[in-house]
């Protein structure tokens, strides 16, 4: 019986959803996504340009 309550513990805890985990953190990253662009590490790839940055600077913000 003590392993049912352990149990039901664990599965409580595998589907508790994370508060805000859909949000982006930084208002860059946010901008970038609503106008249809992505952000991606290091260039561009050949059809696209860079139009900004995300993550704080760290991520090029690519758009066609």
């Amino acid at each position: 019986m003590r392993i049912l309550y352990l149990l039901f513990a664990v599965v409580f805890l595998l589907f508790q959803a994370a508060p805000g985990s859909a949000d982006p953190l930084f208002a860059d990253t946010a901008e970038c996504k609503s106008q249809g662009n992505f952000c991606r590490a290091g260039t561009c790839p050949p059809t696209f340009a860079v139009s900004g940055s995300c993550h704080g600077g760290l991520l090029k913000c690519c758009s066609k």
